[in-house]
């Protein structure tokens, strides 16, 4: 079987999603169409990390992040013939659109070409993403414009879905899940400094403000240290002067540093279903991540962490787990085993090759997809 998998943004989560699909079918065929942000990281860079030999490429020169309609136009030209070139050669069983904008090109471009087998990732609902009501409503306008064009919504965690049905759209889920093995374990049980760390991009969806407010409130006490590993276009907001922003480092020195940290934190306005998160459950991390769509599937309140509203809510949750640091490997304990139930890519991506072998009229909506 071959699988055509068309990603826009070739880096961060979206890349990482993709790896692990190939990984989880390592007999099968896949053909990566990639857009590139070098800002983020360099396609060639994010190709290293693919190791199957199953894995082909083809670059989509003009795929861009920003809305542009003559460039937009021109990606879509540009996408339509290499599907195009790739059906003729009997390429194509199924087509993966992963993200928003390589969800509607992709779309509209298998309508034309009468490819039927298709599937939508969003790995975050892009209609959250507003910064303003007209904004979140053109964003509603355009997921539904693209959802006219047929193929099948795929989210990757349960709120995710319930956003997609809220806003009148059929659509299934399999939950994200990262590989389950021993990774690095901290041998420092009181370190002198309380760390809290998170991972990602540096970009609005992130909200790098709240984690610059929450840190500032500890800017007097010098036991608290606070860690953002990764870069991104909102760095400047990232002010407090506790607060470490590394840049963009390997996969080996993420996990070291996340493993060396007390909790994990996430800020974010909206979520698919973060693999940071994810890593840091597998690396016995307590998290405490903010109350939205993704974090919230992650969180056994008070178990594994806590979800958080407000910066006063993240602020007494981090000074109780500083009074209370023995709980902290408890929690840590809950999450390496919260991770292996219900987050193991092994068994959830395996889902997604049944998925690409049926026909998407037997999809029940709304309804996890999933195989014993």
């Amino acid at each position: 079987m071959t699988i055509v998998h068309v990603v826009e943004p070739f880096a961060a989560g979206v890349s990482v999603f993709v790896k692990y699909l190939t990984e989880t079918m390592p007999d099968d065929q896949h053909i990566i169409i990639h857009g590139e942000r070098k800002q983020v990281m360099s396609a060639a860079n994010v190709k290293k990390t693919f190791s199957s030999p199953r894995v082909r490429f083809i670059k989509w020169h003009s795929a861009q992040r920003s809305i542009h309609p003559v460039k937009d136009f021109l990606a879509l030209t540009e996408l339509y013939k290499i599907l195009k070139r790739l059906k003729e050669t009997d390429l194509i069983n199924g087509v993966h659109l992963h993200s928003s904008k390589g969800g509607l090109l992709g779309r509209i471009a298998c309508r034309i070409l009468g490819i039927r087998n298709v599937f939508y990732t969003p790995n975050g609902a892009p209609f959250l993403s507003g910064k303003n009501a007209f904004s979140k409503y053109f964003y509603r306008q355009m997921e539904k414009l693209g959802n006219r064009f047929g193929g099948k919504v795929i989210c990757c965690s349960s709120s995710e879905l319930n956003a997609y049905l809220r806003l009148g759209i059929d659509a299934t889920y399999i939950s994200n899940g990262i590989t389950i093995d021993e990774k690095i374990r901290s041998t420092a049980d009181q370190r002198e400094k309380f760390k809290i760390v998170t991972t990602g991009r540096i970009i609005q969806q992130k909200n790098p403000y709240l984690f610059n407010t929450i840190a500032q409130y500890f800017e007097e006490f010098s036991q608290f240290e606070f860690i953002w590993a990764g870069d991104g276009e909102s760095r400047q907001e990232l002010t407090a002067k506790n607060i470490t922003v590394t840049g963009w480092l390997g996969q080996r020195d993420i996990e070291k540093l996340v493993a060396d940290s007390d909790i994990y934190l996430s800020t974010a306005l909206y979520e698919g279903l973060s693999f940071g998160v994810l890593e840091a459950l597998t690396l016995h991390k307590p998290v405490l991540l903010s109350h939205c769509i993704g974090n919230m599937d992650v969180v056994k309140n008070g178990i594994n962490g806590d979800l958080f509203g407000t910066e006063t809510e993240a602020i007494v949750k981090i000074l109780q787990y500083y009074n209370n640091r023995d709980m902290l490997h408890v929690m840590g304990e809950f999450s390496k085993s919260i991770c292996e139930t219900e987050f193991n890519v092994k068994h959830n991506f395996s889902s997604y090759r049944e998925l690409y072998a049926n026909n998407t009229d037997n999809i029940t909506p709304g309804k996890k997809w999933a195989f014993a």
